[in-house]
């Protein structure tokens, strides 16, 4: 008798553990018609890294671990004298520059004033010729004249000679007036390319300066990089500084962390892609507040699978192919209906669990 009362309890209890795995059997296989899910997700956020635009010793630090800032607050200095010094080193740079653009300016207003002295003279050469061909052509006429009377024993020899002699001295000046002329118009030309070389000195001393302008301007950017601000507001990582430490260009120092906007990366197996698209509804599940629940939407799919964007990508050409299958980071938006305190309490990295509503 007990052990046909031992066969009916353990009939019920079989009969009742098959009953229990068939309906959640049977709503795993329903509830997977309508949805994909996975527990590989995590939360991400914005992390701003803190990077010195420029080389130095950190003077101060404003900031501790884990501080929450807001944008524009400072967050550590560097050591000011060396770009100090730069900017004065500019600022003589910019006015030697301007002195040499003054001194080129004199000369080019020096040779406009011989070249107008030089075009004076070319015109008084030019005035004389006309006056000493005048008056060559005279004394010739005369010269002809006596030359008549002479062959015709009219004059004296002496007096043949004096005209001969007066056409000899005009053709002379007119010779002399007439290469005085060409030096004068040789230095004129001479003056001139001086012009156009001061022209072209004074435009290399406008370019200089400038170039001091932007070297000093730069100097200025330079000391203005010493202090390093926050860019967004959010709250600060590990601080690995200190006061006296070299810090170096483009070194990234720490992070800001934005807290007021996240967002879910979910690896979804490639099988699992093939309901899912854009725009569809996500229930999450935060691992860290498993009692709240965060409504999301997918808003992309990427470009290729996490194993290709891998430090060492595989390569099936080489070696022996397994077939493995292969994960597509998924990007899904929290919806603007969560709670937004609840939405700062999150933190990059915290693993989640996500539910896509298919359809």
């Amino acid at each position: 008798m007990a052990n046909k009362q031992t066969n009916t309890k353990f009939i019920i209890i079989l009969s009742a553990l098959v009953l229990l795995g068939v309906a959640y059997g049977s709503y795993k296989y329903i509830h997977s018609l309508s949805h994909e899910e996975t527990d590989d997700a995590q939360i991400e956020k914005n992390m701003n890294p803190i990077i010195p635009r420029v080389s130095g010793y950190v003077s101060k630090v404003y900031i501790k671990d884990n501080d929450y800032v807001k944008k524009g607050d400072t967050l550590f200095t560097i050591e000011k004298k060396d770009y100090q010094l730069k900017i004065a080193e500019a600022t003589a740079a910019v006015a030697a520059a301007e002195g040499n653009f003054e001194v080129s300016k004199a000369d080019i207003s020096s040779v406009l004033a011989s070249i107008s002295a030089s075009d004076a003279n070319v015109q008084s050469a030019s005035g004389n010729i006309e006056t000493a061909k005048i008056r060559l052509g005279r004394i010739t006429s005369d010269y002809n004249r006596y030359s008549n009377l002479y062959k015709t024993h009219t004059i004296t020899k002496q007096q043949y000679e004096q005209a001969l002699a007066a056409k000899q001295e005009a053709e002379t000046q007119v010779r002399i007036l007439q290469q005085q002329q060409k030096a004068t118009a040789y230095q004129k030309s001479v003056i001139v390319a001086k012009s156009k070389a001061s022209d072209k000195m004074t435009e290399v001393a406008a370019a200089n300066i400038k170039k001091a302008q932007a070297l000093l301007d730069a100097a200025k950017l330079n000391l203005s990089y010493t202090v390093i601000t926050a860019a967004i507001d959010g709250q600060v990582s590990k601080i690995d500084i200190q006061p006296g430490q070299l810090v170096q260009s483009g070194q990234s120092l720490f992070y800001i962390i934005n807290n007021n906007e996240a967002w879910v990366i979910a690896n979804f197996k490639e099988t699992q892609l093939n309901k899912m698209v854009m725009g569809q509804k996500v229930t999450i599940k935060v691992d860290a507040y498993p009692d709240h629940k965060f409504e999301g939407t997918i808003t992309s799919f990427s470009p290729a699978t996490g194993a290709k964007f891998s430090l060492l990508p595989p390569d099936n050409a080489t070696g022996n192919f397994v077939k493995t299958i292969q994960r597509l980071p998924v990007k899904i938006s929290l919806d603007t209906s969560n709670d937004a305190e609840k939405i700062k309490l999150l933190r990059p990295g915290m693993n989640v669990y996500v539910d896509v509503h298919l359809n």
